[in-house]
């Protein structure tokens, strides 16, 4: 692994091949940064905690650059895109605090990235939203996902969108808090009537629909892609796909979103927010790709059902006690 120091002549066929992760050691990042790796690309993942990298990826791995980058800090931000082709916005946020709040992070923070990859010369640049990004939406965090998408065109017109529905994966806080719920729950408490859908995404499926977009020839990616899995469940048919794979049987009952927020608003005070009032607000609803962009059926992908990780999942909750 080497520095940036290391770096800084660089040659015009090492930076056709260089790309600059945000958010490198984050639940997708990491993967982002393995996928493009495996391409052939060389990578440069910019994190809070660059030492977190060495602990992911081993002392040498080849091609791979660690620096230390906040994606709020000017200077940090462009000496992290200097010399690069091309460049991932990965950087997210589920919980507000202190000034990590969903504007901040969202919209400031990736208008500064694609402003500043602009102004190197990048000339791929994919960020990194969600399904349903809307600038007007009365939800905070997706209004600030849709702010974020305008922010970041404007800023570098040809940047791809990648709009994933909820991820899974190994070490997730999704699908592994979800099994263990199943697990130890005599009654699993259902958010409304169970009805919201949901079309989760394998994050290693993500991860390699944004290193084959990079890949793609330039002007060949489509502005947008909408990344979801191969199925569209209800809440309550998760559950009990879940519990079917685990060879285990759930009991639900509804709890309406009313009560759901008094609860969220209090455990926001816990350490850690386990809940908050913007979950809830996201659970009300549906998280389903709509048809009107390509996803990982144009990029060559098969996505992966949720149903073959689930037994991965078990065994790290077992590993973990």
């Amino acid at each position: 692994m080497t520095t940036m120091a290391d770096n800084v002549e660089r040659s015009a066929s090492d930076r056709e091949r260089l790309v600059a992760v945000f958010g490198g050691t984050g639940f997708l990042g990491r993967r982002v940064v393995r996928h493009l790796l495996a391409h052939g690309f060389a990578v440069r993942a910019a994190s809070r905690h660059p030492e977190r990298i060495q602990t992911l990826f081993g002392k040498d791995q080849p091609g791979l650059q660690a620096v230390a980058a906040d994606a709020h800090e000017e200077t940090a931000v462009a000496m992290a895109l200097a010399g690069a082709y091309g460049a991932v916005n990965a950087v997210s946020l589920y919980v507000e605090h202190g000034r990590e709040t969903f504007s901040a992070v969202h919209v400031e923070a990736a208008a500064r990235i694609a402003r500043l990859a602009r102004d190197a010369g990048v000339e791929r640049l994919v960020h990194v939203s969600g399904i349903g990004a809307d600038a007007g939406s009365p939800s905070p965090y997706i209004r600030a996902r849709g702010r974020g998408e305008l922010a970041v065109r404007q800023a570098f017109p040809d940047a791809t969108l990648i709009r994933p529905t909820v991820m899974f994966g190994a070490g997730d806080a999704f699908l592994t808090i979800l099994v263990r719920l199943v697990r130890i729950l005599p009654l699993y408490p259902l958010f409304g009537s169970g009805e919201t859908k949901l079309q989760p995404a394998y994050v290693e499926d993500v991860a390699e629909a944004i290193a084959r977009v990079l890949e793609s020839p330039a002007g060949a990616a489509s502005v947008c892609y909408e990344i979801g899995g191969p199925r569209v469940y209800t809440y309550q048919e998760l559950l009990h796909s879940i519990a079917d794979a685990i060879g285990t049987r759930v009991r639900t009952v509804p709890v309406p979103f009313a009560l759901w927020q008094v609860l969220a608003r209090g455990a926001e005070f816990l350490p850690g927010a386990p809940l908050t009032r913007h979950q809830i607000a996201l659970l009300r609803l549906d998280t389903i790709t709509s048809g009107a962009w390509p996803g990982l059926q144009e990029l060559s992908i098969t996505p992966q059902a949720l149903e073959v990780i689930v037994p991965q999942v078990v065994g790290r909750t077992i590993n973990a006690r």
